[in-house]
C-alpha cells in the first residue's frame, strides 16, 4: 500500500479542478477500484476527473512537485491489475470526451484519451473509414487505454498493433508538462520516437490525453466461416492455404478449442452451436476485400481445398452480416463464458506462429501433471502466435486448492514460453500482475536500459509506481 498523500495536496488538486473535477464519493469511487473479474480491488484517496489536457498538466504537475504517486486508469477494462490503485491518487480520463479532427484526405482521426474505441469506430464510419482495431470491450475501453497498454485485438494479423495504428501522441510528461506530438505523418525520419515509448508504456512515462489514429478504408466485402478441425497443426496448415488463396485479404485467423466453444454455447445467451457435431478445435476466419464478391469467392476456393485435403472436418460459412456477428460472438465471449465454470489460471502468452502446437502440447502436460483433471481453454489469435491459455478447476474440484496453486502453475507455463522464445504478454501487458514475473525473462542489459529511460523521464516515480521495472 502506498504511503498517505498528504492533505495539502489534496486540497491543491481540489482548486485546479474546481467543481465536477473530481470526487470522494465512496459510490463514484467504488466501481473504479475493483477490476471486472473481482480479483483486483483497491483504494484511493481522491478522484481526479480532468476534463482538459491543461488540468491533466495541472494535476501531474502538483503530484511530480510533492512525489504524490498517481495511477491512471482509462475504461478500467485491463486484466493485470494496473488501472487498480492502492492508495494512489487516482486519475481518469474519462471526461477527455472530444473527438477533435476526422480527415478522410489524410485518413486520420484524432481522439482524446477518453473517447472509447466504439466510439472511434462510429466516427470514422460517418466519413466512410474504418479503424480497424478490434476488441471485445470496444464499449469500454478507451483511447487512453488502447495505447497505453498496446492493444492487440482480432486483426492483427493483417494491420498490426496500436504501434502500427498511432501517427502522433499528445501526452502529459511525469514532471507536468505537456508533450504535443500529435503528427499525422506517415514518415518521420528524425531521431528517437517519443510516440512509441509511451505506446505500451503502461502509464508510466506519460499520461496520454489524445491520439492521432490512421484510418482505413472500409471493405465491402467480407467473408466469415468457422471450420471444425482436429488439431492445431491443422489449423497451421490452413493459415497457410489462407494465405496463399486470400492473400493480403486475410483479416483474422482466431484458434478456438472445443471446451471453450462449449461453454460459450453453454454460458452466453443466445448462442447456439454451428454445426451438428462437436469438434476437438475450431478456427473462425475472416476474409475482407475492396473488390465486391471476391471475398466471398475466395472463403468458397479455401474451404473446398481444406475439405479436400483432409483438413477441414466441417466447416459453416456466414450467409448473413448477422450470421457473421454471431460466430464472432462465440469468440468474443470465451472469457465471459469461462466465469460461471469456476477459478481459473488465465495467460496471454505469445509464441512463434509455428510453434503454437508444439507450445500447447508442452503446457497442457505440464498443467495436467500440476493439476490433475484441470480443464484447459486455448483461444486468441493464432495468425499472429498470441495465444489465452485459461486452466479451469477440474470439475467438482476447488475453487479456493485451484486459485492457491495458480502462481505455481503459471511459472510452469510462462517457462515453457520462454523455452519456445515467446512472451509472457502478448497484448494485456504486465500491469500490478506480472511486473515481477515480467523481470525473470528479461536480461540485465535489457532492464536496466529499460529502468534507465523511466528514471530520466520519471525521476521521482509517480506515474503508476508499482507498474514495470
Amino acid at each position: 500500500m502506498t504511503a498517505p498523500v498528504p492533505a495539502d495536496v489534496i486540497a491543491r488538486l481540489k482548486a485546479v479542478l474546481g467543481a465536477g473535477g473530481w470526487s470522494d464519493d465512496p459510490a463514484v469511487l467504488a466501481p473504479k477500484l475493483v477490476e471486472w473479474r473481482d480479483r483486483w480491488t483497491g483504494s484511493t484517496p481522491f478522484l481526479a476527473l480532468p476534463r482538459t489536457t491543461a488540468e491533466v498538466a495541472a494535476v501531474v504537475g502538483i503530484c511530480f512537485e510533492s512525489a504524490a504517486p498517481i495511477t491512471v486508469q482509462g475504461g478500467n477494462t485491463g486484466l493485470v491489475g494496473g488501472q487498480i490503485p492502492q492508495g494512489e491518487i487516482l486519475l481518469s480520463t474519462q471526461k477527455l470526451r472530444a473527438i477533435r479532427e476526422v480527415d478522410p484526405l489524410d485518413d486520420t482521426l484524432v481522439a482524446e484519451a477518453g473517447v472509447t474505441l466504439a466510439e472511434v469506430h462510429a466516427a470514422a464510419a460517418q466519413v466512410k473509414r474504418r479503424f480497424p482495431l478490434g476488441l471485445a470491450s470496444e464499449g469500454s475501453a478507451t483511447v487512453g487505454g488502447v495505447v497505453s497498454t498496446n492493444a492487440g485485438g482480432t486483426q492483427v494479423l493483417r494491420y498490426g498493433t496500436t504501434r502500427n495504428l498511432v501517427l502522433g501522441l499528445e501526452a502529459v510528461m511525469p514532471n507536468g508538462e505537456v508533450w504535443n506530438g500529435l503528427k499525422r505523418l506517415r514518415k518521420d525520419n528524425t531521431g528517437y520516437d517519443l510516440k512509441q515509448l509511451l505506446i505500451g508504456g503502461e502509464g508510466t512515462l506519460g499520461v496520454v490525453t489524445a491520439a492521432s489514429l490512421k484510418l482505413f478504408p472500409v471493405l465491402p466485402s467480407r467473408a466469415v466461416a468457422m471450420i471444425g478441425l482436429a488439431t492445431p497443426e491443422a489449423a497451421l496448415q490452413l493459415l497457410a492455404r489462407a494465405k496463399d488463396t486470400a492473400g493480403g485479404t486475410v483479416e483474422a485467423f482466431e484458434l478456438i478449442s472445443g471446451l471453450g466453444l462449449t461453454f460459450a454455447v453453454r454460458h452466453i445467451p443466445g448462442s447456439r452451436d454451428p454445426m451438428e457435431s462437436r469438434h476437438p478445435w475450431y478456427v473462425l476466419v475472416e476474409f475482407a476485400s475492396s473488390e465486391p464478391g471476391s471475398s466471398e469467392s475466395a472463403m468458397e476456393r479455401f474451404l473446398a481445398e481444406g475439405l479436400e485435403a483432409g483438413l477441414i472436418a466441417d466447416a459453416v460459412l456466414a450467409q448473413t452480416e448477422t450470421q457473421g456477428r454471431a460466430l464472432w460472438a462465440l469468440r468474443e465471449n470465451q472469457s465471459a463464458a469461462q466465469k460461471p465454470e469456476g477459478a481459473v489460471w488465465k495467460h496471454d502468452v505469445a509464441v512463434p506462429v509455428s510453434q503454437v502446437p508444439a507450445f500447447l502440447a508442452r503446457a497442457t502436460a505440464a498443467v495436467t501433471a500440476l493439476a490433475p483433471g484441470a480443464r484447459v481453454i486455448s483461444f486468441g489469435h493464432v495468425g499472429d502466435g498470441n495465444i489465452h491459455y485459461d486452466v479451469l478447476r477440474p470439475n467438482g474440484g476447488s475453487d479456493a486448492e485451484h486459485a492457491a496453486r495458480r502462481d505455481e502453475g503459471s511459472r510452469l507455463v510462462h517457462d515453457i514460453v520462454a523455452e519456445f522464445g515467446g512472451s509472457i504478454s502478448a497484448e494485456h501487458g504486465l500491469g500490478a500482475m506480472k511486473t515481477a514475473e515480467g523481470a525473470r525473462y528479461k536480461s540485465a542489459v535489457e532492464l536496466e536500459a529499460l529502468k534507465a529511460v523511466r528514471r530520466a523521464l520519471d525521476p521521482r516515480r509517480i506515474l503508476n509506481p508499482r507498474v514495470l521495472f
